[in-house]
């Protein structure tokens, strides 16, 4: 275990107010750009890919919005041409877009802060991939405004298309790998691996999750690339059969594996809001890495683990079903039971010192655990063939309560790291609706399309015109119309969750007032910084001897 240490910044260095240009200026600005542009501090780099990560949370719920609104109207309401892409363009946007640059960002943003290092190891790796993530996610977009992606007509934009999916997978595996790299080797002293913050392990996990399934979107992409370009379709299905291929990294379960630091932001607050330590610790680092396993689940390429409940099948074919069917999708279901009991524990045990101190960063991530439980429930329900749900709307439905379940926890993660990072405080009054409106949003987006995929309605990621047109069709049912307004509903609330808490977060850190160190009572050893968290993040790295050093200090000793 080492601990990396940067140097502080020196008086009069560019920091200093004496002798930087006035940032009302046109040189304190450009200054002030630069300095974002080449930037080592781990925690402008998170919020780099979060700012641009809530910008696609919008983009992804106005498409999802749009779209619901199509299969809702008798006459098309957006040129049948664009049609493919939008729903391409759609699922690239909330998982790439969104879900990926949430959690990676609050990671590569918080973890070394609660680490207590310095720095995040390989700084500058970090931010290359953030720029390498940003660059892919552009010219993947700009190749689905040409008309390409899955089943594209333009062949020099769907080769961009498999291009910005490759820079895309490269940068987010470079900062995973910074993320994960710091967990393991840049600990304070005193903090062993049993003393690691539960957000930082989840961090960890999360990362090895995309150092595993990336790596096979990556090759793939690299399979596909060549046979398009040399023009062999009868080996991957030219154009149209990259969406086969592919369309593994944009739902369940390897969704699962990308929210897996979103469940830390609940592991982290539940302690923090009931005043106690957590109960069980190492079982609760087990069940965290195994809602992580749903990345070897992606990694097998087998988006489900098919089990048939059928009588007259043999005994010894049922059990051959039933084991990898409980071990890929049980198996992340059991680990978020296992955390979601062991943080009611917590609850019960901190109940008997002391009143609970809920605060608005709790009710997001309480709210979007329950989201992403559904989710995970949601996986596993649909590997019973016996419901017939594969090729349904159900998928859809898991995918959207893991994404955007991730994303209101994420902004959970806002509320109650803002001090660090920005040195404010979120208005409670203020904050707080946003976290039942986008809860609100959530459950009537991927709900109605849980119920629509009981009523046999056709989901998946189309590929071409044909599969484009099914999808699209509700005329069968007057119900099924209904539920796509319902979602197209949810998907509108949830855009204005996102725009609305942006708007808030901004007005705050330019109005606010200056925040304590400690204004949650947060028990890991980020709350000794001072809000906001300097460059170097300590003046002077601390020493742990507890899993909770803040708690020691604030609580123990008064209730001895």
């Amino acid at each position: 275990m080492t601990t990396i240490d940067t140097r502080p910044v020196a008086a009069g260095a560019a920091g200093d107010s004496a002798t930087a240009p006035a940032l009302g200026s046109v040189s304190g600005f450009f200054a002030a750009f630069a300095g974002w542009l080449t930037t080592t501090d781990h925690k402008k780099i998170g919020r780099m890919y979060t700012g641009f990560g809530l910008l696609s949370l919008l983009a992804g719920a106005v498409l999802g919005a749009v779209l619901g609104l199509e299969k809702a109207a008798s006459d098309a309401l957006v040129d049948s041409g664009v049609l493919l892409q939008l729903f391409q363009g759609y699922r690239v946007v909330l998982v790439f877009g969104a879900l990926l640059p949430l959690t990676v960002g609050l990671s590569v943003a918080i973890a070394p802060l609660q680490l207590g290092a310095r720095s995040i190891a390989f700084p500058r790796v970090a931010l290359t991939g953030f720029y390498s993530w940003l660059g892919g996610m552009a010219l993947t977009l700009a190749a689905l405004l040409r008309n390409g992606g899955a089943g594209g007509g333009n062949e020099q934009a769907v080769d961009l298309f498999l291009v910005g999916h490759g820079l895309m997978m490269l940068g987010l595996l470079a900062s995973a790998g910074c993320v994960a790299t710091s967990v393991l080797t840049t600990r304070a002293p005193g903090m062993t691996m049993r003393r690691v913050p539960l957000f930082a392990w989840s961090s960890l996990v999360g990362s090895l999750g995309l150092l595993l399934v990336l790596p096979v979107g990556f090759g793939t992409i690299i399979y596909l690339l060549i046979d398009h370009r040399i023009g062999i379709s009868a080996n991957f299905g030219g154009s149209e059969g990259i969406g086969a291929w592919i369309s593994f990294l944009y739902t369940v379960p390897a969704v699962i594996a990308f929210a897996v630091p979103a469940v830390g932001v609940a592991a982290e607050l539940i302690p923090v809001t009931f005043r106690t330590r957590q109960a069980m610790r190492g079982v609760k680092f087990a069940g965290i890495a195994l809602v992580g396993v749903a990345a070897l689940s992606a990694v097998t390429r087998q988006f489900l683990f098919p089990v048939t409940i059928d009588t007259d099948q043999t005994f010894q074919a049922f059990v051959e079903d039933l084991v990898p069917f409980l071990v890929f999708a049980g198996v992340p279901l059991l680990g978020l039971v296992i955390a979601m009991g062991l943080g009611a524990l917590t609850a019960k045990q901190g109940l008997q010192h002391d009143k609970p101190a809920v605060s608005p960063g709790f009710v997001f991530a309480f709210l979007g655990l329950l989201m992403i439980g559904l989710g995970i429930l949601g996986n596993a329900v649909q590997s019973i063939t016996d419901l017939e749900l594969i090729g349904t709307s159900f998928e859809e439905g898991a995918t959207l309560y893991v994404v955007y379940g991730a994303a209101i926890m994420v902004l959970g993660g806002f509320v109650f790291w803002a001090p660090k990072l920005w040195g404010v405080v979120l208005p409670t009054k203020a904050v707080l609706p946003l976290a039942l409106l986008g809860s609100l949003g959530t459950v009537l987006a991927a709900g109605s399309l849980y119920v629509a995929g009981l009523l046999d309605a056709p989901g998946g990621i189309p590929t071409n015109e044909i599969a484009v047109q099914a999808v699209l069709d509700t005329s069968y049912s007057a119900r099924a119309q209904l539920l796509a307004i319902l979602s197209a509903l949810g998907h509108a609330l949830v855009a204005i969750t996102g725009l609305a808490f942006a708007g808030l977060l901004m007005k705050t850190v330019r109005s606010g007032d200056a925040a304590d160190a400690n204004p949650y009572h947060g028990h890991t050893i980020e709350w000794m910084a001072s809000s906001p968290a300097p460059e170097h993040n300590f003046e002077h790295v601390p020493t742990v001897a507890s899993a909770e050093p803040q708690f020691d200090l604030t609580y123990e000793g008064t209730r001895a």
